[in-house]
């Protein structure tokens, strides 16, 4: 439908009086002291601002030029281009390009790609927005950093009206995660200059210092006390998620995803498709073993593919789109209370590390435990040798005995 213009008409133009301007549907006019006339585009075409001079009416220039001028501006950049100046690129958005930066590592088959669209759409995304991707620059990455450690970490909590409703943990965000999310950022921007997005280098990103290296377990007592705790738990999945994550060392989105026919009794083993350092054979427990036979049977449904299936809405379809529990947090949070431990310190992950640090000071050797945890490299399983664990003291009372005894000789 063709534009109406009421300030722009012959008529009212020739009534214009000098140094007087009018401006309608993007076109300004104005009657110039020598009693010219001169004409104007003013528009936004796909986040771009295009302010340009048309021309006079001594030379010819018309309204339908300049209409002719603002089609012409958007066809091209339909085309990803714009007439002025010419040659010029649109350029590429961040949030453009972390959408196709996410669909190509799909289509390609890339690693942990629902940790980095995470990463995107929760956080580098509604921070960096429309910001052209060649101008973002190392004191932006500062400026996110700084943004992200001051924010207040939130998990999901219950359903309400069909929709999570999100709650504060009390905890903020620490350096590690930041790091996590720069590591997609600089993926993203490493892919971006091998696909041809962008022809500068990638800004510089330092990782922040991650504090003493210290990792929070659980002792044996605190072991017992929270699986206690998880069975009294109004969440029924509680428990065999507490169980299975303390007696194989899985993560929570492995453990939350397990399927029964992934489920191996008689060589007690669980099948992970999707682990973080590609798919592997997850060793578990006899006791594990033993419980997920019952719990198969007795707590899954015949029609349920989840050990874990997600709760569903009114009308019987899931909550989660996945079709299992993705998030576990209040009744986590609830036994750890009961238990009586802090839940600021003890979240999912901590039973991994459990799991990881007994094995460790059970004096199992550490290419073993990688193994069993899935971990890509030795060094990272070294973290898990604590120096106050008492499994050291016990080498060092080895090494005094042995001294001891050539002492004796």
């Amino acid at each position: 439908m063709a534009k109406q213009f009421t300030k722009l008409d012959r008529r009212a133009l020739r009534q214009l009086k000098p140094g007087h301007k009018v401006q309608e549907h993007g076109i300004g006019f104005e009657r110039l002291d020598s009693g010219d006339g001169l004409y104007t585009v003013n528009i936004m075409v796909d986040g771009e601002r295009i302010h340009r001079v048309v021309g006079r009416e001594s030379e010819g220039t018309t309204r339908t030029a300049c209409e002719a001028f603002i089609e012409k501006a958007r066809t091209d950049a339909r085309h990803d281009r714009l007439s002025l100046p010419r040659g010029r690129k649109v350029a590429l958005s961040f949030k453009d390009a972390a959408t196709r930066y996410i669909a190509k590592l799909r289509e390609a088959g890339g690693k942990n790609i629902d940790t980095k669209d995470q990463h995107l759409r929760q956080h580098l995304v509604p921070f960096f927005g429309a910001t052209p991707l060649s101008k973002i620059s190392a004191f932006d990455v500062e400026r996110y950093k700084k943004h992200r450690l001051g924010q207040v970490v939130q998990a999901g909590g219950d359903w309400r009206s069909g929709k999570r409703v999100a709650r504060d943990t009390g905890r903020t965000t620490s350096p590690g995660t930041v790091n996590r999310e720069l590591a997609t950022l600089s993926h993203l921007f490493s892919q971006s200059g091998e696909w041809g997005w962008i022809s500068s280098a990638k800004p510089k990103m330092r990782r922040m210092k991650e504090g003493d290296g210290r990792i929070v377990y659980l002792t044996q007592d605190q072991v017992h006390a929270f699986l206690a705790a998880a069975e009294l738990s109004n969440s029924t999945q509680l428990h065999p998620f507490v169980l299975i994550a303390l007696e194989t060392s899985m993560r929570m989105s492995e453990v939350l995803s397990i399927r029964k026919e992934h489920v191996n009794i008689a060589q007690r083993v669980i099948y992970i498709p999707k682990a973080k350092a590609g798919a592997r054979d997850q060793p578990m427990t006899e006791n594990l073993a033993v419980f997920l036979e019952k719990y198969i049977k007795q707590s899954v449904t015949k029609e349920s593919e989840w050990l874990f299936p997600s709760l569903t809405k009114k009308d019987g379809t899931p909550m989660s789109k996945s079709g299992h529990t993705v998030a576990i947090q209040k009744p986590f949070k609830d036994a750890a209370i009961a238990a009586g431990l802090d839940p600021t310190k003890v979240v999912r992950h901590t039973l991994r590390h459990t799991a990881i640090s007994h094995l460790v000071q059970s004096g199992v050797d550490l290419p073993t435990v990688k193994r069993i945890s899935g971990h890509k490299t030795l060094s990272m399983v070294e973290r898990y040798s604590h120096q106050s664990g008492a499994h050291i003291q016990a080498a060092m009372d080895k090494l005094q005995s042995r001294y001891a005894a050539i002492k004796l000789s």
